[in-house]
């Protein structure tokens, strides 16, 4: 029988988690979303492959958890940004520059890396659920706005954010252009 690290089952079980989450996001920080299998997180954090199935049945389990954990932190952070900001267009600048600076700026690599992993369902469903709450605080803003078709427009906002976090994150012209073009694009167009 394994030895326990904590006062309780239930705490040694929430540590043990922990560390696989923070394992599995390291391994994908340093080595990419490729070298993330369940083989090497065991190796990684000294845990045997059957212990490790307590915890995820497969590696979309363990990237929908890390998911799960992520998103509603970095949700947390775009709603302190449009709630700091004055008017319609203020605030989709204030969601652009938040989500750009995420995405670009190595402390939710993994995350960002994981988002573009191909998963089966119903991983997909409960990374949708809580990617969505991403889009609620932008949606909500363009709907107070008087805009039509909120969702949607927040949709493809969150699309030119997508494209430009890329663009940023390997073009020569730096992500202070890339943002500020990405800024202007979602709020005036080519005017």
């Amino acid at each position: 029988m394994p030895r326990i690290s904590e006062a309780t089952v239930a705490e040694h079980r929430a540590r043990q988690l922990r560390n696989l989450l923070d394992g599995a996001r390291a391994l994908v920080a340093e080595e990419g979303i490729e070298a993330l299998t369940l083989a090497a997180l065991a190796r990684r954090v000294g845990l045997s492959r059957p212990g490790l199935y307590e915890y995820f049945r497969s590696k979309d389990d363990l990237v929908a958890a890390i998911l799960e954990e992520e998103l509603p932190r970095w949700a947390s952070l775009v709603e302190a940004a449009l709630a700091g900001a004055e008017g319609l267009d203020g605030k989709v600048a204030a969601y652009i520059r938040c989500q750009l600076e995420v995405m670009t700026d190595g402390r939710h690599a993994a995350a960002v890396a994981l988002v573009e992993h191909a998963l089966a369902e119903p991983a997909v469903g409960r990374i949708r659920a809580a990617h969505a709450q991403l889009l609620r605080p932008l949606a909500a803003a363009l709907e107070a706005g008087g805009v039509a078709d909120a969702e949607l427009r927040a949709e493809l906002i969150q699309a030119l954010v997508d494209a430009a976090a890329g663009l940023a994150q390997r073009g020569p012209s730096g992500a202070g252009t890339v943002v500020e073009a990405t800024v202007a694009q979602a709020i005036r167009g080519l005017g």
